[in-house]
This record gives C-alpha cells, structure tokens and sequence, in this order.
C-alpha cells in the first residue's frame, strides 16, 4: 500500500469511528458537534465559514463589467473584503477577479456606467471617498501579489485626492466632494489610512508618512470626536462638529487610520487614541446592542439604505487589526462575539449574511439580504480566523439550498439537492455526511462519503454527492430542513436544505418569502420590499413547480417600467407574453398584469411541472427595465 493510500484508508478509518462514537455515546451530539448553535468555532471551522460565505459573495460579481451590480464605492469594499479573506486565509482563487476589476475598470466612464457620477480615470472621480475605497483596495491587491502596477495605482489615486486637502478651510483636512463643500469624517479617517499604507510600503517614503502625520493631528483636533469618544459624520460650515450620526464605519475608520500610523512611527500617543476609541466604541449608549454591533438604522422601524449596509463590515476590518496589533482580549472576545452571532442568527440556508446581525426582521422592515450585506458580514468571519491560518478546513453547502415544492393532491414529490464538501490540507480526506431529514420524508442515501485530496489552502478542493430528497403529499406547508452534518479526521461542518412546501404562489418581491422562488437573479437589484428590478442586460427568473396534477394556472404580476416578461416549460426556450412599448421611467405604468400559463404546462417530472417566467429590460440602453412589486397565482388542480 502506497503512502497516500494509507493516509486515505487511515483518514476514512478516524472520520468513521468519530462520528460512530460520538453517535452510540451521545445521542444528540453528532450534530451539535457541527451545529451553528455550538460553542464558539475553532480555527478549522472559522476558515470554512469565512469560505463558505466568500464564496456566495463572489457569486454577485459581474465578471463583464467587472464589479458588484451597481455600486461604485461598494464594490471596492466588497473587493477589500475578498483581499482580506485571501490574505488571512491563504484562498488565492479570486486573484483573478481583482486583477480583471483593474484592467476593465481603470480607464474613464461616462456617469451611468459604473457610477452616477462621471469617472475620470484611475478609479478617481468627483467623489474623494470613493476615490480613496479604490486607493485602499489597490494597497490590498499589492499586498497579496506584490505586483507593483496596484501600488502605484494606489500613489495615483492618492495623488489626486491630495489635491483636495485645504488649509484655508477649518485649518485643514480632504474635502469630501470636488465641488468642496463639506469636510466629515469618512474622507479623512480614509486619508490618514491610505497615506500610512503608503509609507508603510514604499521605502524611504518621508512624504506620505508627513500627510499622515498632518492629517491625524488635524483630525483629532477638529471636533469631529465628540465628548463621549464617539466620531460624528462631520463638520458645520462653521467648522464645528455637526452632531450627525455616528456611523460604525467612520469609527472604524478613525480606529484604522491610527493603527496604521502607529505601525509607522511607533508613538504609543496615537495607539492610546485608539484604545480610546475603540473603548468608547463598545461602551454604554454607543455602537452595540444587546452585545451586537448595530447602527441607528438597523432598528426594526427602519431599513438601512445600500451605503449603510456595509459600515459595520468596515468597523469589522479594523477592529480585527487593532486585535492583531494590541492582543486584548476584551476586543478579542467582541470580534469572537460578532462572527459567532452572525453564523448563529443571521444566515439563511444558502449562506447568505443579512444586514442586522441580530437576525431581526419584520413585515415591513426584513432582514435585507444581498452583496452589501455579505461583505459586510464576511468581515467579522474572516477577523475571526487565526492570524496563523490553520492547515486543514473542511465546509459542506447544498445545491440548490432553498428549493420549493408544491406537491399534489396524492403521489410523492422528489428533490435532487447536491451536497457539496470543500476542503484545504495537506493530506487525503474522506469526508462522511449523515443525512437528516423530516419525520416521513425518506433520502437516498442516508449516508455517502465524499473523497477529497487538498494540496494546501491556495486552491481549495471540492466533491460533491448526490442525493434525492422525497416528499410526501402529505407534507404541511413551511420550511422544512434537510440537514447534512459532514465529518472528516476531527473536522465537522453541517449544512442544510430549507425546503419550503407550498401549495400556493404569493410573495413580495425583495424579501426573504421571494427567495425560494426566485431561481435565477441574474444582474437583477431590490431595493427593499415590494422591489425588484432587472436594468439593462440583466433579468430575473421565477420558477414555478407547479403540482403534477395541474390543469391550469395564471400568474399574476404587479410590474412596471420598461418591462419584457417571458415564459418557458424548461428554462431554455421562451415566449414573450409580456411587454411595454413605451419609455416609461416615472411607474404611471404600475398594474397588475395576469399571464396564462395553461399552455407550458408539460408533462410531469419528479411530482411538478415547472414553469419559468423571466423578466427583463425592453429597454437596455436607459437603465429602467421591468420592475415587479408581488406575485401571486392561481392553480386548477
């Protein structure tokens, strides 16, 4: 026997006797082991959860126009957030996709394109903030390849934006606008970062590390810290502090940029000030509730707009450097606290991360899920991973992860559902998945191994296992879980299916009631309840397994804009049945708008017969396409 055999025979051996123990000893506890109600997770599971949501966010990126759908200076940060899972975790898979952001995306575009405002090359614009979250993310790109076209990309953002530090007003700091008319806090918590990383980069650098050092006493003395320790938005015309919100990310930010200057000059004054704000970050009346980091809009009476959902993640990354740089284990345990809850109580079955770490949600306000949301949480997972990155992770997902049946009057449904392992190492795993599911539901096989052969962490490696899901007619409707818990050589992970049983079709578009529905989103955006859109070459696509004892069925749309809305019996080939001819961009167009969808009932298939409805944009070259607000529908059986 060779020697990678044994290490595969060996392996198989241990993950057989762990779970066999642990299942005859303790009853219950094979799947705690791999619960995400556990204790907190150990190194191992910490990468594989960061994975597992990096994963779904680079799900989201455009590799065409080589961004995050619609939105500038957030698709930087979601990029950032991606460099700093690769760093931390040694994941070099995405590499490609920042280097082709820099190639597609460095050149000047008309407003509209990329962003709402002009771009004028270089990653620069009329927005000096998001001009430096460009800067910051090219500083990441460097770090991880030491490709020196990203670090001088990053010298010639910052160049641009020193153009805009102005002594003639309130004594200092970067203006937040080209148009100059206001200073705050984001602008130049970004100003004293970005410089300190340039020094901190280039040898022999005296210049950056001067701006640096100028832009932190200025902005210590601005008045923007308030008496409490805590950074308002900015300044008044008056050059006094505005009494704005404090944001998580201007604190944030505020922490970093001292960090970074720190590491430049080593004055304990500057590492005091952090402790500062750090203390005063976590303190009474400031940016945590109930032990969550929170902002003022993550209230169950309010919706975060697409800006504010992703300041926490940014606190995130630099709370996670002032833990690497202090080792205090009061901030330490607030990071541990934040990655925990969100894998707790703010994840769906697909692995997607909402925007109240809580979990919390309600009718009109829901826990919003999508890229904003997904990086900013990734953030607090990947802070969460040793500084030493552990050598072996093993995580497990299921494909598709929510799916909808609707099952008929008699017979059984079935579900095929992949179940996916990945893993890093050094050595040959045999993965063993024990399969759960509900009381008179029955899957095939209850048990399967799935064999993986890493070579380090640089490229994770993945299997996969089918398996076939049944369900009886008699299955009441909900959510019904079907879980996988997955163990390999002391490792553990579980993941679940979130079937959902219907027997009706009726949802609003942008919540979470959608999801199970909504088989392809394509480019598509939501913007909240009763909001889904498709712009340009995007669309969305809704499939409908109707029972297999259907006679008949309508859908109806409540829609407007520029619409097409299309059918299909198998996702491939399509009938307009829908479409508005006119430029329509103020919603006079809004009605509800009924589609038969007798004449794509095909034959039955595993219990259903499914139909797929697309909607997309008669209008591409305008960015108002098809917009739905609910759906509903009526069933003949």
């Amino acid at each position: 026997m060779n020697l990678e055999a044994l290490h595969i025979r060996v392996r198989t051996l241990l993950a057989a006797a762990s779970l066999m123990v642990v299942a005859a000893a303790f009853p219950a506890a094979a799947a705690d082991l791999a619960s995400p109600d556990s204790p907190r997770a150990d190194g191992s599971t910490a990468v594989a959860r960061a994975r597992v949501a990096a994963d779904v966010l680079m799900g989201s990126y455009d590799p065409n126009k080589a961004w995050f759908p619609s939105s500038w200076w957030n698709s930087a940060v979601a990029l950032q957030t991606i460099g700093d899972y690769m760093r931390r975790t040694g994941d070099r898979r995405y590499l490609g996709e920042l280097d082709n952001t820099f190639e597609k995306d460095k050149g000047a575009f008309p407003g509209g394109v990329l962003s709402g405002d002009p771009l004028l090359g270089n990653f620069t614009s009329r927005a000096i903030d998001d001009s430096e979250w460009w800067g910051l993310t090219w500083v990441q790109a460097y770090d991880l390849t030491r490709n020196p076209k990203y670090l001088d990309m990053a010298v010639t953002i910052a160049n641009y934006v020193d153009g805009f530090w102005d002594t003639s007003t309130c004594s200092g700091g970067v203006w937040w606008n080209a148009e100059r008319t206001y200073k705050n806090a984001v602008t130049n918590g970004l100003w004293i970062r970005l410089t300190a990383e340039l020094h901190n980069r280039i040898p022999g650098d005296t210049v950056w590390l001067s701006r640096s050092r100028t832009a932190w006493s200025w902005f210590q003395n601005s008045g923007m810290i308030n008496a409490n320790g805590l950074v308002n938005d900015g300044l008044t015309n008056a050059c006094t502090n505005n009494g704005q919100n404090v944001w998580s990310y201007n604190q944030g930010l505020a922490i970093g940029a001292g960090l970074e200057l720190w590491r430049a000059t080593r004055d304990p004054g500057i590492l005091a000030s952090v402790r500062q704000l750090a203390d005063a970050a976590i303190g009474p009346n400031a940016l945590v509730t109930n032990g969550v980091l929170s902002e003022a809009c993550d209230v169950i009476t309010q919706t975060c707009d697409d800006n504010a959902k992703q300041f926490k993640g940014i606190f995130m990354r630099y709370w996670t450097d002032l833990v690497d740089t202090t080792h205090n284990p009061r901030y330490a345990a607030f990071l541990a606290q934040q990655a925990e809850g969100i894998w707790n109580n703010d994840r769906d079955a697909a692995g997607r991360l909402g925007t109240r770490w809580s979990g919390a949600t309600g009718n009109d306000h829901p826990n919003v899920f999508d890229w904003r949301t997904q990086a900013s949480a990734l953030s607090a997972l990947v802070g969460n991973v040793p500084i030493v990155t552990p050598q072996e992770s093993l995580a497990a997902t299921m494909s598709p992860a929510q799916p909808v049946i609707m099952p008929a009057a008699s017979g059984i449904t079935t579900i095929a559902i992949d179940l996916g392992a990945s893993a890093t190492g050094f050595f040959p795993l045999q993965a063993l998945a024990s399969i759960d599911v509900p009381a008179g539901w029955n899957v095939t096989p209850r048990a399967t191994m799935l064999r993986l052969q890493p070579h380090g962490n640089a490229m994770p490696v993945s299997s996969t296992a089918p398996l076939t899901v049944t369900v009886p007619s008699s299955a009441t409707d909900g959510h019904h879980m079907v879980t996988a818990n997955v163990a390999a050589a002391g490792l553990y992970f579980n993941t679940q299916a979130d079937v959902l049983v219907a027997h009706k079709i009726d949802f609003d578009t942008g919540t979470v009631d959608e999801v199970p529905w909504l088989f392809d989103p394509d480019g598509s955006q939501s913007n909240g309840v009763q909001n889904r859109f498709a712009d340009g070459n995007a669309h969305f696509t809704y499939r409908f397994p109707l029972p297999a004892d259907t006679t008949s069925a309508q859908v109806t749309l409540t829609i407007d804009a520029e619409f097409v809305v299309q059918v299909s019996s198998d996702n491939a080939h399509w009938t307009t049945v829908l479409q508005e001819t006119r430029r329509i961009t103020d919603g006079s167009n809004k009605a509800d708008r009924t589609i038969d969808l007798t004449p794509y009932l095909g034959a039955a298939s595993n219990g259903a017969k499914p139909v797929y409805v697309k909607v997309s944009d008669a209008f591409p070259d305008d960015g108002w396409g098809g917009r739905v607000y609910h759906v509903t529908a009526n069933i003949v059986e």
